[in-house]
């Protein structure tokens, strides 16, 4: 099986909604609960599996919910087997991706540009002027 075939695919999509799943359902503590699996990438011979998860807080948290995910992979396995037929049940590694954080910075700052824009736009006398919109 090639990495980007539509099996492929799919199988990254389904092992991706089940961990989604158990990740949410886990009882143990360290694990946040404004955790986020971001993506999946199941290798071709489904033997192992990375696992990009965002956690949403500061540092404190995320190497918690880390110890968390790292204990509680066997469950997390577990829940994949017993939820897809699969001929192997993949090995987990989970990796933390910072992508929505990221998001969220940037779009702080694209604000806080904008609404300094817009205070010295007002303090210059300028005013937006709407654009005539044009007809097809």
């Amino acid at each position: 099986m090639r990495k980007n075939s539509i099996k492929n695919i799919r199988i990254n999509g389904e092992v991706m909604k089940v961990i989604s799943e158990a990740i949410r359902f886990s009882k143990d503590p360290r694990i946040s609960p404004m955790t986020s699996v971001m993506d999946v990438e199941v290798a071709p011979d489904l033997k192992t599996c990375k696992v990009w998860v965002s956690v949403m807080g500061n540092d404190e948290d995320r190497l918690r919910t880390e110890e968390g995910l790292k204990s509680a992979a066997g469950y997390i396995r577990s829940t994949v087997a017993k939820e897809l037929n699969m001929r192997n049940t993949p090995e987990l590694r989970f990796i933390m991706d910072d992508s929505i954080e990221y998001a969220i910075n940037m779009s702080k700052i694209i604000d806080e540009v904008a609404a300094k824009d817009a205070a010295a736009k007002a303090a210059r006398g300028e005013t937006d002027e709407e654009l005539p919109e044009e007809e097809d």
